[in-house]
């Protein structure tokens, strides 16, 4: 399938509703990925709209989980099939019986016990202050950050900015991230939970397979690992 040229979020938006999932960047699979749906005057074009901005509209609708994804990187999810990477990631596992089972980190354990108080999330900076990552305080936030977002136990919300004195926003914005049962639903997330982690996994990689033929089976494992 030659994916369509995307120009606007909400093309985009329909776009993952369509086909499920969606990296941002190349991946091994030729095709499957925002970056080549985007023609180059979208990306880091003064005064346009591009994918940076999508991403933001994306994650603050609710509908479509905006994270790093796909081998440790970003790309998109629809609410649809959002439960089927939960039950797969997560192998069965809530977070509390992955940490009592020695299978994840204490700084993932600092980073969720905090979210958990925090239903509407936290700013990247406020989270790794309030989880004890400051200047000298624990090491590994990046890579707990990472993890949990690739088990499916957080997402963005939402993107923020700093104003200067005049209240305008600049920089790059800051992501606000939530735990995933936050955003759409403890009930919707674990929905696939009554089947077994493999046929989630089969489910979406037979999408991929569906969307994109003649990608090899090895290629698939890459980006869906």
């Amino acid at each position: 399938m030659k994916l369509p040229v995307i120009k606007n979020a909400g093309e985009l938006a329909a776009l993952v509703r369509e086909i499920g999932f969606l990296p941002l960047f190349r991946c091994e699979i030729g095709g499957f990925s925002l970056e080549e749906c985007t023609p180059a005057g979208y990306w880091f074009v003064k005064d346009v709209e591009g994918p940076w901005e999508w991403r933001e509209e994306i994650a603050a609708g609710g509908e479509i989980a905006y994270a790093k994804l796909f081998n440790k990187k970003a790309g998109f999810v629809s609410k649809e099939w959002y439960p089927d990477f939960a039950n797969y990631r997560r192998d069965g596992y809530d977070f509390d019986a992955r940490y009592d089972d020695g299978l994840a980190s204490m700084p993932s354990k600092q980073i969720m016990d905090v979210l958990m108080e925090h239903k509407e999330g936290l700013l990247s900076n406020e989270l790794k202050q309030l989880a004890g990552f400051g200047n000298n305080g624990a090491k590994g936030f990046d890579t707990a950050m990472t993890h949990l977002q690739m088990q499916t136990y957080i997402t963005a919300s939402r993107f923020e900015y700093k104003l200067d004195q005049k209240g305008r926003p600049y920089g790059w914005g800051i992501g606000r991230y939530a735990v995933s049962e936050h955003i759409f639903g403890a009930d919707w997330v674990t929905s696939r939970y009554t089947d077994k982690p493999e046929e989630s996994k089969a489910r979406i990689a037979g999408q991929v397979a569906k969307l994109f033929p003649d990608a090899g089976v090895k290629q698939v494992e890459k980006v869906l690992k």
